[in-house]
């Protein structure tokens, strides 16, 4: 492959990646909590952009609660057990409710919906929402990791007498490993986020600890949201 060929498929890739509602709502999202960070809480240009940042978010939101909606009513696999299935049912419960209750919000701050004691009150119950999500999310991977690690010891009994390494099934098994381990690191970061935003605890959560970890959370979010590079043809 040419240089121009690499460089066409590599650009390629990254007009996939900016096509993606959800890519760019990522990297605005990186931007508001690096804001966050740098001004600390006090008024200037970073707080400006934080706060502008944040709004524009919400139009990325726009009707965004389906998604969760429908994995509410969808089947769950085969053989997962129940308090897991029950958790994520109830991650997809709370985080549908906070995207709808964040359109509100929306309106409140456009000046559309003009009550604004209720908008702020709605606001609050949507972000104990999200860490409510945030936190099933957390025990859901924490449980799945489990299983995972579980299968992949049996997997290794059975292939004691050859690589591992080399085994399709098992290099799976701790590509998904790593996934969740990720998933699960974003989701402890978002529940401190969350508890930075309704101030629950503000002497030892501060909007620079809020922006640090809201910063790191969406990097992770961005990668996550990577496409899958082209597999290279075998001659």
């Amino acid at each position: 492959m040419s240089t121009l060929d690499a460089t066409r498929a590599e650009l390629a890739l990254v007009v996939l990646y900016l096509n993606k509602a959800e890519a760019r709502d990522k990297i605005c999202r990186a931007i508001q909590y690096g804001s966050k960070f740098l001004s600390d809480g006090q008024p200037g240009t970073a707080q400006n952009v934080d706060k502008s940042t944040s709004l524009a978010r919400k139009v990325f939101r726009l009707f965004k609660f389906v998604n969760d909606l429908h994995g509410l009513i969808s089947p769950v696999p085969q053989g997962t057990p129940l308090p897991l299935v029950l958790l994520g049912k109830s991650k997809n419960a709370l985080l549908s409710t906070f995207l709808f209750l964040d359109q509100i919000v929306w309106l409140g701050r456009t000046g559309i919906y003009k009550n604004k004691e209720r908008a702020e009150l709605i606001g609050r119950i949507s972000l104990f929402c999200w860490m409510g999500s945030s936190i099933c999310t957390t025990l859901v991977e924490l449980g799945e990791l489990g299983r995972l690690s579980a299968s992949m010891k049996k997997l290794e009994k059975r292939l004691k007498d050859s690589d591992k390494y080399k085994n399709e099934e098992y290099r799976a098994k701790l590509q998904k490993s790593n996934e969740r381990t990720l998933a699960l690191v974003k989701a402890g970061m978002d529940i401190v986020v969350a508890v930075g935003l309704l101030q629950l605890a503000p002497k030892k959560v501060t909007p620079r600890v809020t922006g640090a970890f809201g910063f790191v959370s969406s990097l992770i979010s961005c990668y996550q949201l990577l496409p899958s590079p082209p597999k290279s043809k075998t001659p």
